[in-house]
């Protein structure tokens, strides 16, 4: 329990009244007098704040949370039997942008009052919230006592799956487009076949079923669809390459969202879908098919970070290679440097002797931006000379991938998603797998 403004500011008042006092202005025993009522009503109104019983309060949000998304939470403040004034402050955790608090509340006896605030999480993983911190105000605001109320809650913070959310709602060219795809279509073509039908006008001869033709006295062509049932596997890093940040989010972080877009697309083509993190900490998912492999994917990875260590790139092909004996398509996400070009490149080899293998080497959106900027001074033009030094040592590195056969995907984060499901629907289309 501490002083209020109120009572400090009547403390200096009766301070002000016995300097009053000492030039024999008033006489002593009112500087006394006061000092006594002061007294009577500090203690009074102490006594009063101390027996209030605390509101008891109840906090509502979901269990699950989504980084970087907006959500609003409800506080329910239920008063005792007195009137009180209290000061509100959820303790979300450290960190989180909140809108809407602290707040005063003025609660009546026996009402509730219900106050919402917006919260949104910068990180994934575990989240505890400690309780609610009240502070209560005594009837004649002369002290204020602190207090923690509400049980400590437990949320998991999982990556963004609202993209994923608005995709189901369209069809797979839309979806793949809407991620920043370009989708070519191939009527027809494929490596499974789906039906006969009639010929149209731009079907190919390979496509004219001569037998069926025969029999039914018209063209008819067989259509085929990309294959079903194969195994995409995502590779990502998370060692320290992935702490870069674009905007607000690490790579690692939408990297994670890039695989759960075209990990969703993959599973509605009818594959199954993996994911290996390597680097800092390990995880393994298994290729799984169906609506509940998404769900999987989020559970397992939702609180994954990437640490400070170095990517032992070959110890992560040796793992998958143990772990995953059908073929599959790897796609490898991290921040290729110049000196990761040998040991990435062993690593490549090990893998391609079981499957198709595609690196996505993410590039610094800060790095095109000091490319772009004017150089004015001698500053701007080091940051530019060093910017455009470190891309040129970056593409070497890309181009003796290349030189080995290795499809190599430069995108910055913003590209990825697009990028990512660009080249396995292409992959499926030239059935590579």
């Amino acid at each position: 329990m501490r002083p209020a403004p109120a009572l400090i500011g009547l403390l200096a008042g009766w301070a002000l009244l016995g300097l009053v006092v000492s030039f024999d202005l008033l006489p002593a025993y009112a500087w006394a007098l006061g000092g006594a009522l002061l007294a009577v009503l500090a203690l009074a109104d102490a006594a009063a704040v101390w027996r209030q019983t605390p509101p008891s309060v109840q906090r509502r949000l979901p269990d699950v949370l989504a980084v970087g998304v907006e959500r609003d939470v409800e506080l329910v403040l239920v008063a005792g039997a007195q009137r009180q004034c209290v000061d509100v402050f959820d303790l979300h955790p450290v960190g989180w942008e909140c809108h809407g608090l602290p707040r005063r509340v003025d609660l009546l006896p026996g009402s509730d009052s219900r106050l919402g605030y917006r919260l949104r999480p910068i990180e994934r993983g575990d989240a505890n919230f400690a309780g609610v911190h009240l502070r209560l105000h005594s009837p004649l605001r002369l002290w204020r006592r602190r207090c923690n109320v509400a049980p400590a809650q437990a949320v998991r913070v999982f990556p963004n799956f609202a993209p994923l959310a608005k995709l189901a709602m369209l069809g797979d060219e839309q979806a793949s487009r809407a991620v920043g795809a370009h989708v070519r279509r191939r009527r027809g073509e494929g490596t499974d076949f789906h039906q006969m039908r009639d010929y149209r006008i731009g079907d190919s001869l390979r496509q004219i079923d001569w037998k069926a033709t025969a029999r039914m006295r018209r063209l008819i062509s067989r259509e085929y669809q990309d294959e079903r049932n194969q195994h995409l596997v995502m590779l990502v890093d998370t060692g320290q390459r992935m702490l870069a940040r674009d905007g607000t989010l690490s790579h690692f972080d939408q990297t994670l969202d890039a695989a759960l877009v075209v990990s969703w697309l993959a599973l509605r083509q009818g594959d199954a879908v993996g994911l290996l993190a390597h680097g800092g900490p390990r995880r393994w998912v298994p290729p799984q098919r169906g609506a509940g492999a998404i769900d999987m994917l989020l559970r397992q990875t939702y609180d994954l970070q990437p640490q400070p260590v170095a990517t032992d790139y070959l110890a992560a092909a040796t793992e998958l290679t143990l772990r995953q004996r059908r073929r599959s398509l790897v796609m490898l996400v991290t921040n290729l440097r110049d000196e990761d070009s040998e040991d990435l490149l062993a690593a490549v080899r090990l893998l391609r002797q079981r499957h198709h293998v595609v690196i996505a080497s993410l590039r610094e959106q800060v790095l095109d931006q000091a490319l772009d900027d004017d150089a004015h001074d001698l500053r701007g033009a080091l940051r530019a000379t060093s910017a455009a030094r470190y891309l040129e040592q970056r593409a070497a590195a890309h181009d003796a991938l290349v030189a080995h056969r290795v499809a190599v995907l430069d995108v910055t984060c913003a590209q990825l998603p697009g990028a990512l499901v660009e080249r396995y629907l292409q992959i499926k289309r030239e059935g590579l797998l």
